[in-house]
């Protein structure tokens, strides 16, 4: 039996809490902050194809110690995952790379939209936990950016009863602009070629969409006032529309590129400060649904390259717990509503079974991030030098008792 003695709970109350377990071991809880595991749905693992830049030995010691016990993986890979064939092949990779480390964690796949592979759908319906599109490139070569494939997408996604994941940007918009600012090597013009509009219009189809088809849409990494007014209405009117937000936009903005540089660059891109105080609000008001990290790595010399070799995405599963508490401790959120993203939302929208994963937290010591105590195999992150709280300190999962300071 584990026994933990004086821990905190979400309801901010304090109790003994106990697991069953082979051998008998007590924790002290006085420092520590009792979670569910958490859910991450939305994670780049580069398997298979871009190991150079992650692999699941890494991620999944990243995700355990970020406190995430479950993670949905996303699809474009090298080759992008678009079939049955390679959907088992991606499969059996990560069950031998988790093997090789022995780290218990739990996992979904997207399966990639591609217009010329639409049949694929029917035969993996059942192995996914729904299907990704691309409306705006970004890394990999999954780009659905005509409004009829979009309208097959969804009639599939009918008649298959599958969520529809989007990366919701108008790729003509950013074309448009991409070819405009073709000279320019400040990394300010990321977010002006990638312009609030760009969101805006691409996520105002997908609700048309959403609500001709009554497909559930899950609307990605949303970053913007102009969206937020789209999904708040969307949502009054009843339409199943579901949206995540990730921790960049929570605490980086586009006034940080002088500094960040490279490490500031993703897709969608950062905004103003002013956006970021709005789905802050938005956030506690309960229009924002989830939190994903949308852990993209790439390495550091490649984020050290000029802005137009510059690749996007930035790594976040093991620094988006400790941001978000550090947060609650500040003032900013309450608890119930970090359990809400990061748990509770993401179980009920992707209708996961419950289980009896814990995560211990510790909410006393204080740490400051440093690129190399990053697990994730690109050894860096953006929010480095940011002195946060909310570091797991153990993991229960799978019958397994996790030291995160032995891993």
């Amino acid at each position: 039996m584990i026994t933990i003695n004086n821990v905190l709970m979400p309801d901010e109350t304090r109790k003994t809490i106990t697991r069953e377990y082979h051998e008998d071991i007590t924790i002290d809880g006085s420092n520590l902050l009792a979670l569910p595991g958490l859910i991450d749905p939305h994670v780049h693992f580069r398997v298979p194809g871009l190991e150079d830049k992650e692999d699941w030995q890494h991620a999944s010691i990243a995700a355990i110690k970020g406190g995430y016990t479950t993670v949905f993986d996303m699809p474009n890979t090298k080759p992008a995952t678009t079939t049955k064939e390679r959907l088992d092949n991606k499969f059996q990779i990560i069950n031998q790379q988790l093997s090789e480390v022995d780290m218990p964690l739990r996992y979904k796949l997207f399966f990639g939209a591609d217009k010329n592979q639409f049949h694929e759908i029917v035969k993996v319906k059942d192995d996914i936990v729904g299907i990704k599109v691309f409306m705006g490139a970004s890394t990999g070569d999954l780009l659905m950016d005509d409004e009829s494939s979009l309208h097959a997408i969804y009639a599939l996604a009918k008649v298959h009863g599958l969520i529809i994941a989007l990366h919701a940007e108008d790729e003509l918009i950013i074309r448009n602009n991409a070819a405009k600012y073709a000279d320019e090597t400040d990394f300010k013009y990321h977010s002006i070629i990638r312009e609030p509009e760009a969101a805006v219009k691409a996520v105002d189809l997908v609700i048309k969409l959403t609500e001709i088809y009554g497909v559930t849409s899950y609307i990605l990494h949303l970053s913007t006032i102009g969206e937020l007014e789209l999904v708040k209405k969307a949502k009054e009117r009843g339409l199943p529309v579901f949206v995540e937000t990730c921790p960049h936009y929570l605490f980086l903005d586009e006034s940080m590129y002088p500094t960040l540089n490279g490490r500031g660059k993703m897709n969608p891109p950062l905004r103003t400060k002013n956006d970021q105080d709005i789905l802050w609000n938005a956030l506690n008001d309960g229009v924002i649904d989830t939190i994903g990290s949308d852990h993209a790595p790439h390495k550091l010399g490649e984020k050290e390259q000029p802005l137009c070799k510059c690749p996007s995405g930035v790594p976040g599963i093991e620094t988006t717990l400790p941001l978000m508490l550090t947060a609650w401790k500040q003032n900013k959120v309450k608890l119930s509503k970090v359990i809400e993203l990061t748990h509770a939302n993401p179980q009920k929208i992707f209708s996961l079974a419950k289980n009896d994963d814990l995560v211990l937290v510790d909410i006393v010591t204080s740490k400051i991030l440093t690129d190399e105590n990053m697990a994730t195999k690109c050894k860096w992150t953006p929010f480095v030098g940011m002195e946060l709280i909310g570091f797991p300190r153990f993991v229960f999962t799978q019958n397994r008792l996790i030291d995160c300071e032995k891993i």
